[in-house]
């Protein structure tokens, strides 16, 4: 990925976004642009208009954390924004990412014995552990019960972008079908920034825009954001539908990882559904990927 470019195009879409009203600024005449103009972002932040036409070109690499937070501050930036644009200024300036090895690309290494096993002793909820390029490292025994339209007849390792975009199934399984593809591509593009090296994650953003229209267009809106928390709809070809929340979790030893559990709200009927789901599972054990 051109960091040049990820810069331009970043930077362009936010100022689109943003219009003078919301900026405070008076609406004027006929506009030529979406939302506000170089010359208003660049009186907003502080600097001449030649200065930060320059950084919207991509040229960042050296611009001081003054300057870049000046920036998200005139564009309105929210926190995820905030660290996107930062994740590129590094990358600009050549400050390697906290991850594994550059370029590094090809199967993922299997889960430590001791994550797998945390993992199996977490018998009330799905969880797994997913990497930058949304493959599914590992799973629970709940996990691979819930993920059961994902993991298919097994082979390939399991991947949460291409069930979501190249799956049919996955507009059963997403009956928000859209808000997840929108989470998915931001989650994408938000580890992209982070790690713009991530030759995995490089290849299967390639694979994606030309097998699918829907994420060449989600892909172009440059869009970030983190998981979190919060609280998602499914709908399970056994369970039926299920109302679970999830928290994300960073795995400290494996930097990239990250651990996901959805649980549901005690005493629901999606907790009771859950739990024939994990009987379901006990009576068609899965093999956990990367076993």
């Amino acid at each position: 990925m051109d960091n040049r470019s990820e810069v331009r195009e970043f930077l362009m879409s936010r100022r689109a976004k943003l219009t003078p009203q919301q900026a405070g600024l008076p609406a004027g005449g006929t506009r030529r642009v979406a939302g506000l103009r170089r010359t208003e972002v660049a009186v907003l932040a502080g600097m001449s208009v030649e200065y930060y036409a320059k950084l919207e070109r991509g040229a960042i690499a050296g611009a001081s954390a003054a300057v870049l937070e000046a920036i998200a501050t005139a564009l309105q930036l929210d926190d995820t924004e905030r660290a996107h644009l930062l994740d590129l200024a590094r990358a600009a300036d050549g400050v390697p990412a906290a991850r594994r090895a550059r370029g590094r690309a090809g199967k993922q290494a299997a889960a430590r014995p001791g994550l797998q096993w945390a993992l199996e002793s977490i018998t009330g909820g799905v969880a797994f552990v997913r990497v930058q390029n949304q493959d599914l490292l590992a799973t629970n025994a709940l996990a691979r019960a819930f993920y059961a339209p994902l993991f298919g007849d097994g082979g390939r390792t399991p991947n949460l972008a291409r069930f979501q975009f190249l799956d049919p199934a996955s507009r059963d399984f997403y009956p928000d079908w859209e808000l997840f593809a929108q989470m998915c591509v931001a989650i994408m593009r938000a580890e992209a920034g982070r790690d713009p090296h991530d030759r995995a994650l490089q290849e299967l953003v390639g694979e994606l825009s030309t097998r699918s229209a829907a994420f060449h267009t989600l892909w172009g809106a440059h869009d970030v954001r983190t998981h979190g928390a919060g609280t998602k709809r499914f709908h399970h070809p056994v369970a039926g539908d299920l109302s679970l929340a999830y928290e994300e979790l960073s795995v400290t030893a494996e930097p990239g990882h990250v651990l996901m559990i959805y649980t549901a709200e005690p005493g629901s009927s999606s907790a009771e559904r859950l739990r024939l789901l994990g009987s379901w599972a006990a009576e068609h054990p899965a093999v956990a990927p990367g076993a």
